[in-house]
C-alpha cells in the first residue's frame, strides 16, 4: 500500500511538471482551457466519488457548485482572506452544505434522489437575485490579483488562473484517491454493489451515505470556486442546469468509476465549444444554433455513452483495473 502511494505520488508530480511546462509554450487560449480542464476535472471527481463509489446519483453538483462559489467570494471581498483560505472557505460551507443535503438523501433511492437534486439545480442559483449581498443578476466582482512579480512581467494572468487550478486539482485529486482506496472507499462500494450484505457485515448505511455526500460537495464547492475564479466573476448564470448535466456526461463518459478516466471526460467538455462553434460556422453561424449547440452535443454525447459504452472505454477500464 505504501509503495503504491509513493508511485502514485511521483506520478502525479510528473504529471504537475508537465502541466506547468506546457503553460509556457502553450497560446493564451489553451492555457485558459487548460484552467477550464481543471475546474471539469475536479467537478468529475465529485460525480466519481458519490456516484460511481456510493452508488447516489445526483443532478444537481451545479448548485453545490454555486454554494462553493459564492462562499469564496463573499470570504475574500468581505473579509480580504486570501486566495487559498477562501477556497478553503468554500469547501467547509458547501460539504456542511451537503451533509444537511446528505441525510435528505440517505433516505432516497434512485429517480427520487435524482429528482430532489434536479430541482436542487434548477432553484439554488436563481436564489441569488434574491439577495442584495449576492449581487443578483449582475454577480459578484472576484479578483485574486496579478500574479506575484517574482514570476516574471510576461506571466500573464490567465497562466496565473492556470497555476492555481491546476495545483488545486492535484492535490483534491490526490486527497480523493486516497479516500477512495481508504477503508471508507470500500465500503462505498460494498453498499453500491451489495447494500444488504454491506449491512450485515456492519457498514452503518446511512452514515456512509452521509459521509459520501459530505465529501462530494466539499469537493464540488471547490470547483465552484475555481470556475468564479477564473470568470473573475460570480452570476448565477455561471451555474446553469446544463453545467450539472455536462459534470455528469464527463464522469460517465470515461467511466463512472474511474477517477482516473475523468481526464477525458473533462477534455471532451472543454473541446465541446470549439467544436460547437465549428459546427455552427459551416450551418451558417445563427446566432440561436451557436448558442443551443454545445448543449445539443453535450447531451447527444451522454446518450450515446451510456447506450454503447455505460462502463466507459476500455482503456478506462484498464486504467481502473491498475489503479485497484
Amino acid at each position: 500500500m505504501h509503495k503504491s502511494r509513493s508511485i502514485r505520488l511521483l506520478v502525479f508530480i510528473v504529471i504537475a511538471l508537465a502541466a506547468f511546462f506546457l503553460s509556457n509554450v502553450v497560446d493564451e487560449l489553451r492555457v485558459f482551457q487548460g484552467a477550464s480542464l481543471s475546474v471539469y476535472i475536479v467537478a468529475i471527481a465529485s460525480i466519481v466519488l458519490l456516484t460511481g463509489y456510493s452508488g447516489q446519483i445526483s443532478l444537481g453538483h451545479g448548485a453545490l457548485m454555486a454554494i462553493g462559489g459564492y462562499s469564496a467570494v463573499l470570504a475574500h471581498n468581505h473579509w480580504k482572506v486570501s486566495i487559498p483560505i477562501s477556497f478553503a472557505i468554500a469547501i467547509v460551507s458547501t460539504a456542511f452544505f451537503g451533509s444537511i443535503l446528505g441525510w435528505a438523501a440517505a433516505r432516497l433511492k434512485g429517480p427520487y434522489l435524482a429528482g430532489t437534486t434536479l430541482a436542487l439545480a434548477v432553484g439554488l442559483p436563481s436564489l441569488a437575485n434574491q439577495f442584495s449581498v449576492l449581487g443578483g443578476e449582475q454577480g459578484l466582482a472576484f479578483d485574486v490579483g496579478a500574479p506575484p512579480k517574482s514570476l516574471g512581467s510576461d506571466f500573464t494572468q490567465y497562466k496565473w488562473y492556470f497555476w492555481i487550478c491546476a495545483l488545486a486539482a492535484l492535490i483534491i485529486v490526490w486527497i480523493t484517491q486516497n479516500i477512495l482506496t481508504s477503508r471508507y472507499g470500500r465500503q462505498w462500494r460494498a453498499m453500491r454493489s451489495a447494500p444488504i450484505s454491506a449491512s450485515l457485515s456492519g457498514i452503518h448505511i446511512g452514515r456512509s451515505k452521509v459521509l459520501a455526500f459530505t465529501i462530494s460537495s466539499g469537493i464540488a464547492g471547490l470547483a465552484g470556486a475555481m470556475l468564479v475564479m477564473t470568470l473573475n466573476l460570480v452570476t448565477p448564470s455561471a451555474f446553469p442546469l446544463s453545467l450539472s448535466f455536462a459534470i455528469v456526461t464527463g464522469a460517465v463518459l470515461a467511466g463512472v468509476t474511474n477517477l482516473g478516466g475523468g481526464v477525458i471526460g473533462a477534455l471532451v467538455l472543454v473541446a465541446i465549444p470549439d467544436i460547437a462553434d465549428l459546427l455552427a460556422g459551416k450551418m451558417g453561424g445563427a446566432e440561436k444554433i451557436s448558442a443551443n449547440l454545445p448543449g445539443f452535443i453535450t447531451s447527444l454525447i451522454l446518450i450515446v455513452t451510456v447506450l454503447l459504452l455505460p462502463n466507459g472505454p476500455k482503456l478506462s477500464k484498464l486504467v481502473s483495473h491498475k489503479t485497484k
